[in-house]
C-alpha cells in the first residue's frame, strides 16, 4: 500500500502519510519502556511525508502515532491495527506474519450463493471473530454459502453496527485482533464458505475522523450526504482520495482473503467523473485478485442503476424493491417508502422477480414524482439479491422486531418459499432461520454531547408516526447509547431448544436443501426477463427459463381469500405448502396464502 506503515524486506519499516494541509509531520514511536521517539519526516511531493525506521526503533507490534505541527496527535488514517480505540496510536502489523492455508481456495460461483449478513458484535455473547468461528458448521448444515459481515473498520467506543468507521483499514479491536479475522476466512474457507465484507465509502463516522485537519481534500464543499461531509472523488486533488479507498478494497481482498465486498449505499457517492470511483474500483478489484479467483461485489444502489451491473465488474445489488413489495403484502404496513408499492404490490413483486427491479424508470411518489430506476429485464436474475429481513429493515424500525413478530406464520413461510427457491440469490439476517426472539435495534457508543444528539435524533426520526404521538411512546424507543440496548440485541442461542425455534431452523433448512439439489444445478448462465402473468389482486405465475433451458415455475395467492383462474401446470411438483395444492391447482383455484413449485427439466 502506498498508505500507512509498510513493513520492508530486512525488517526496516516505512511510514507514509498525505497531509497536504500541514507543515510538518513527526512519527511519535512508543517504546516498551513508556519512552517516546520522535522523529522528523521528510516533506515529499504533493503533501506526503515518509521516514523508514530500522530495527528496534520500530518492529511489529511498536504502537505510534503522527504528530502535526507540534500541536495534534492523530493515529494513522491507514492502521491495520488499533487497539486502544480510535483516538490512541496505531499499532505496526507485519502482514506477511499470518501463515495462510487456504491456497487451494479459489472462491464459489456467484450462482452457489446462498448469503448470511451478520453483526459480529451480537451474532454471539462474546461478539468476536473467535466466537463466531464456533457457528460455521452450524451455517454449513443450514445451507449457507457466503457469510457477509457488517462492517468491521475501527469505530467509536466498544459497540456501533459499523457505520460509522473512521480507521478503514483497521478491524475494530472489541471483535478481536487482525490475525483472529484471518483465522475467521481461512476457518470458513475450509468449510467452503465465502466471506464477504460490508465496507463504506459514502462517509466517515462523526467521531474521530482527523482527516479534516490535515488532509481536508479528502471531502468535497459541492456535494452532501445524510450522514455529513461528502468523499471528494471527483475534485481537486481526488486522484489521492480514490487511491485510499481503492486500495482499501484490494487490501481486505488480498490481506485477508476475503471473497468479495458490498459497497454501502453507492447512491449516495456523489462523482462526476468517468470512470466513477465505483466503476473504476470494480475494474481495479477484477485485475487484481479478480484475475486468479472468485471475487464478487455487490452494491447497495437506492438509485436502482441498473448500468453499474452491466459492466461484468459488479456481481449483483440488494434488491429493495423486491423487499418492500413483500413486506407490504406480509403486514399491511404502507407507511415512508412502502407507499410507493401499496397500489399494485403482487405486481411490484412479480416484476422484481421476473425483471429484477420494480422501479426501472418509473416516477416514485414517495421521492415527490422522482423518476427512479433504469431498466433491468436484460440482466440476469443474479444480479439481484433478494430478502425478507436486512439489518437495516429490521434495525431502523423503532424497536427492532424481526418479520417472525411481524407477519402471520403461514404467510411467512409462503414467502419465504418464494424468496429462497426462485433464481435469485437470497440473503438471510442472523437469526432469522429460527425466528429469533431478540431484536436488533439501532446501537452505538458515543460519549458526551454527540451521544445526546444521537438519542435525540433517533427518537425525532419516529416523531411523524401516530404511534408516538405520545410523548411516553416516544420515550419508550430504545436508547442507542445505552448498553443495554446493545445486550438485548445478543442472539440466544439457546432458544433453538425449544420446538418452535427448531421447527423454523427445520424449514429453512429443508428449502435451502432443495435450492442446492433442484435448483443450483440449472442456475449457470441464466438470463434475465422471466415472464409473469396476474391473477386477480394477489394471484401471482413466474415462469423462468433457466441456463440450462429448464423451465421453473412459480405459482402463488399472495392474499386471504381463494383465486380462481385458468392455471397451467406444466413439470412435476417441487415443492407444495399445502400437501393438497396440487389438486386445487389442477381445478384453477389457488387457496389463501400458497405457493407452487414445478420443474421441467430438458430432454438431451
Amino acid at each position: 500500500m502506498p498508505f500507512g506503515a509498510h513493513l520492508l524486506p530486512g525488517g526496516n519499516i516505512r511510514f507514509r502519510l498525505w497531509a497536504p494541509a500541514v507543515r510538518q509531520v513527526e512519527l511519535i514511536l512508543e517504546q516498551d519502556d513508556g519512552k517516546k521517539t520522535i522523529l522528523p519526516m521528510h516533506s515529499l511531493a504533493d503533501g506526503w511525508f515518509q521516514i523508514e525506521t530500522s530495527p528496534p526503533q520500530a518492529q511489529p507490534g511498536t504502537f505510534y502515532h503522527y504528530r502535526l505541527d507540534d500541536a495534534l496527535d492523530i493515529p494513522d488514517p491507514a492502521s491495520r491495527a488499533n487497539p486502544q480505540d480510535i483516538h490512541g496510536p496505531s499499532q505496526v502489523v507485519d502482514a506477511t506474519a499470518f501463515i495462510w492455508q487456504d491456497d487451494a481456495w479459489q472462491g464459489r460461483p456467484w450462482h452457489e450463493a446462498v448469503i448470511y449478513e451478520l453483526h459480529l458484535g451480537t451474532f454471539t455473547s462474546a461478539g468476536t471473530f473467535a466466537a463466531a468461528l464456533q457457528h460455521l458448521d452450524y451455517l454449513v448444515e443450514l445451507g449457507i454459502t457466503a457469510i457477509e459481515l457488517m462492517p468491521v473498520a475501527d469505530f467509536p467506543g466498544a459497540r456501533n453496527w459499523g457505520y460509522d468507521g473512521v480507521l478503514l483499514f483497521a478491524p475494530d479491536h472489541s471483535y478481536g485482533t487482525p490475525e483472529d479475522l484471518k483465522t475467521l476466512v481461512q476457518a470458513a474457507h475450509a468449510r467452503g464458505l465465502m466471506v464477504l465484507l460490508d465496507v463504506v465509502y459514502n462517509h466517515f463516522g462523526p467521531e474521530g475522523n482527523y482527516l479534516h485537519a490535515y488532509a481536508p481534500q479528502f471531502f468535497s464543499d459541492r456535494h452532501h450526504t445524510p450522514w455529513g461531509a461528502a468523499i471528494n472523488f471527483d475534485g481537486k486533488d481526488s486522484r489521492t482520495v480514490r487511491d485510499f479507498f481503492i486500495h482499501n478494497a484490494l487490501y481486505w481482498l488480498e490481506e485477508y482473503h476475503f471473497d468479495g465486498l458490498r459497497l454501502d449505499a453507492v447512491h449516495a457517492i456523489a462523482d462526476n467523473s468517468r470512470p466513477d470511483i465505483v466503476i473504476e474500483l470494480a475494474a481495479a478489484v477484477q485485475a487484481g485478485p479478480g484475475s486468479t479467483r472468485q471475487v464478487h461485489l455487490i452494491l447497495e444502489n437506492d438509485a436502482n442503476i441498473a448500468s453499474y451491473l452491466q459492466q461484468g465488474t459488479l456481481a449483483a445489488q440488494w434488491n429493495d424493491d423486491c423487499h418492500h413489495a413483500l413486506h407490504l403484502l406480509l403486514t399491511g404496513e404502507s407507511d415512508g417508502y412502502y407507499a410507493d408499492y401499496a397500489d399494485q404490490p403482487t405486481r411490484h413483486l412479480a416484476r422484481c422477480l421476473a425483471e429484477g427491479f420494480a422501479f426501472q424508470g418509473e416516477p416514485s411518489a414517495f421521492r415527490a414524482g422522482q423518476l427512479r430506476g433504469e431498466p433491468s429485464r436484460h440482466l440476469p436474475l443474479s444480479a439481484f439479491i433478494n430478502f425478507t429481513q436486512t439489518h437495516d429493515q429490521i434495525g431502523n424500525r423503532a424497536y427492532g422486531e424481526r418479520m417472525a413478530r411481524l407477519a402471520p406464520e403461514k404467510s411467512l413461510q409462503v414467502a419465504l418459499a418464494i424468496l429462497l427457491l426462485a433464481p435469485s440469490p437470497p440473503m438471510l439476517f442472523m437469526g432469522e432461520e429460527f425466528a429469533a426472539a431478540t431484536p436488533f435495534q439501532f446501537f452505538c457508543d458515543f460519549q458526551g454531547e454527540l451521544a445526546s444528539t444521537v438519542t435525540e435524533g433517533r427518537r425525532r426520526e419516529f416523531s411523524g408516526f401516530r404511534a408516538f404521538t405520545d410523548p411516553a411512546a416516544l420515550a419508550s424507543i430504545p436508547d442507542p447509547n445505552d448498553l443495554a440496548t446493545f445486550e438485548g440485541c445478543k442472539l440466544d442461542w439457546d432458544c433453538l431448544n425449544q420446538s418452535r425455534h427448531q421447527a423454523w431452523l427445520e424449514y429453512y433448512q429443508g428449502l435451502l436443501a432443495l435450492r442446492r439439489t433442484q435448483i443450483m444445478p440449472h442456475l449457470p448462465g441464466i438470463h434475465g426477463g422471466a415472464g409473469f402473468e396476474l391473477i386477480g389482486a394477489t394471484g401471482l405465475i413466474v415462469r423462468w427459463g433457466l441456463g440450462d433451458g429448464t423451465q421453473l415455475t412459480l405459482l402463488t395467492n399472495l392474499g386471504d381469500e381463494p383465486m380462481e383462474g385458468p392455471l397451467h401446470l406444466d413439470g412435476a411438483p417441487l415443492y407444495l405448502s399445502q400437501v393438497d395444492l396440487s389438486g386445487f391447482l389442477s381445478a384453477g383455484r389457488m387457496p389463501p396464502w400458497c405457493a407452487a413449485w414445478f420443474i421441467k427439466e430438458t430432454q438431451l
